[in-house]
């Protein structure tokens, strides 16, 4: 890991459209990864929408991780069934950051930059980086890898940010 740069707070909010994976629904969760650390939603039952709206904690360091997420169907009596990855990378919230303490911007709801989806995220819809109650802010839609349909929300939260960038 590299030098320590912040807090990250990562909200599931909800997916929409995931695979059946039991007869005829799923009970789906979803895992995050950043780096070495991992958090895991509750389990929805018989959901293919669900809303989790579930907030986790990760320490952020330099240079740029990639947050990667995997949802699974939760299977009482064999292994759970994968129902799809995704992954985004988190250097455009990064130089977000860094441009808003360059330029000392401070106006509420200002848009720092708008990223859109590419072969190094698997954003389902262009999404905008913002500045939001001191915190920057990046609500994504994510669309999963490897299986036939399925999106998720994430709010992602950039905060504690040192006053200046890390040195190298």
């Amino acid at each position: 890991m590299g030098d320590k740069f912040g807090q990250l707070k990562v909200t599931v909010v909800k997916g929409k459209r995931l695979v059946i994976r039991d007869f005829k629904s799923s009970d789906p969760y979803v895992i995050l990864k950043l780096g070495n650390q991992t958090a895991k939603t509750k389990v929805i039952h018989s959901c293919l929408d669900p809303v989790w709206n579930e907030e986790f904690d990760f320490s952020f360091s330099e240079p740029a991780e990639v947050l990667k997420l995997q949802v699974f169907d939760k299977d009482r009596f064999k292994a759970d069934d994968k129902m799809g990855n995704a992954h985004l990378s988190l250097q455009p919230l990064v130089a977000s950051a860094r441009l808003r303490k360059i330029l000392g911007i401070a106006s509420e709801g200002t848009t720092l930059r708008k990223v859109i989806p590419e072969s190094d995220n698997c954003l389902a819809a262009d999404s905008s980086i913002n500045w939001v109650n001191g915190e920057v802010v990046q609500d994504v839609w994510l669309r999963l890898c490897e299986v036939e349909s399925g999106d998720i929300e994430l709010k992602i939260k950039l905060i504690n940010l040192p006053s200046a960038a890390p040195s190298k």
